[in-house]
């Protein structure tokens, strides 16, 4: 069996996760306060505690999916069940590859909390609250939602964000660019076109203060070449130089998340088994309406690791 270890993004964070984990597993306990420690404040209360409305903001969502998701590493590295042992490649959505490279040991737990912390508030700051919009296309395929984020671009930027899975794709920029893509996805017959409760325009060319602040941010660390390669979001294909690492983690804060390619790419080179490590099901949904050949499963409690072992 090949398998494929993939780590979420937002959206996938609930309060209480994780907390199953850290009361099962030393280990798992030690990563969450690794994270505390880095962050210099008890993130681990506000995953376990809440309240939500912070927790969704997305300087702590962002580390915090990154810790939940390593501390079920640490949980299974407890378990015998290692990325070097158990997985050919790792790859996470958006966020979720800060959480796959420290997976794979080319990134420390510390200096991926403090890299996403950063990468959350320059993403937040990057546009002012209430200009930018992000937008759901259900029910057209990705070259139709091309064609009318072009045509959306002569009201101001509109660039296709996230290709999540066919017919669902994800259009960022300037909100009334937005809001006419979503008209003119309705128009075209698609299925729905949903504004999306986001604080901020992700993974479009309005995050460019966003992607500087991350270059000079991952200037500042080691990065060491991953146990298992990444398959990058901004490439749909595997890396494992720490420099080319670099540079796409960089071009993803502005870049498309090519999910859907992705896990084709998975499918297509013999992957036959992808486990969601830590928060939600979402990529475990994804995978399984991208590529039904591929068995996809979240990992997220102590029953769920004993279920791999």
């Amino acid at each position: 069996m090949t398998r494929v270890f993939i780590f979420p993004g937002q959206g996938s964070q609930a309060v209480g996760m994780g907390k199953a984990l850290a009361d099962a597993s030393s280990a798992a306990r030690e990563v969450f306060a690794e994270v505390d420690d880095a962050l210099g404040q008890p993130l681990s209360q506000l995953i376990w505690e809440g309240p939500a409305d912070v927790l969704t903001l997305t300087a702590n969502t962002q580390p915090a999916l990154m810790a939940v998701s390593l501390a079920t590493i640490a949980a299974m590295n407890e378990a015998g069940v290692t990325v070097e042992n158990s997985a050919a490649f790792v790859a996470g959505h958006s966020l979720g590859e800060y959480s796959a490279l420290a997976a794979a040991g080319s990134l420390s737990v510390a200096d991926a909390a403090r890299l996403l912390r950063i990468r959350g508030e320059a993403m937040q700051t990057a546009v002012p609250v209430g200009e930018g919009a992000m937008a759901a296309i259900l029910g057209l395929e990705l070259e139709q939602v091309e064609k009318l984020a072009a045509e959306a671009s002569l009201v101001g930027v509109c660039d296709v964000a996230n290709d999540n899975g066919p017919g669902q794709v994800v259009v960022s920029g300037i909100k009334a660019a937005v809001e006419k893509a979503a008209e003119l996805a309705k128009e075209l017959g698609a299925r729905r076109a949903l504004m999306l409760p986001v604080s901020a325009p992700f993974h479009c060319s309005l995050m460019q203060p966003a992607a500087d602040r991350m270059a000079e941010a991952l200037a500042q660390v080691t990065l060491n070449a991953p146990n298992v390669p990444l398959i990058a979001n901004v490439l749909a294909a595997p890396v494992s130089d720490p420099d080319a690492i670099r540079t796409h983690l960089v071009a993803q804060v502005t870049g498309r998340v090519r999910w859907r390619e992705s896990v084709l790419w998975m499918s297509e080179n013999d992957v036959d088994a992808a486990f969601e490590i830590g928060a939600g099901k979402v990529l475990t949904g994804l995978v399984k309406r991208i590529a039904p050949g591929v068995a996809a499963s979240s990992i997220s409690t102590p029953d769920d690791i004993q279920s791999i072992t």
